[in-house]
């Protein structure tokens, strides 16, 4: 059963049908994000802009 819901990616702020990325606790990430988050190095100067953006899922729930 896929009702084609939306969602919003807490990365890249765009929507995306449910089934196109995934789901922690009540953020999404697409499958875009998601690969270029996997791929990415501690080093690299994107590093810190994902884990903010991670960390954001988390901090919605608990304020």
């Amino acid at each position: 059963m896929n009702d084609n819901r939306e969602y919003q990616c807490n990365i890249c702020n765009e929507q995306r049908e449910e089934g196109q990325g995934i789901r922690i606790v009540t953020g999404f990430i697409c499958e875009s994000c998601e690969a270029e988050m996997v791929k990415t190095d501690v080093k690299d100067a994107k590093y810190p802009f994902f884990i903010h953006q991670m960390k954001q899922i988390f901090l919605s729930e608990n304020a």
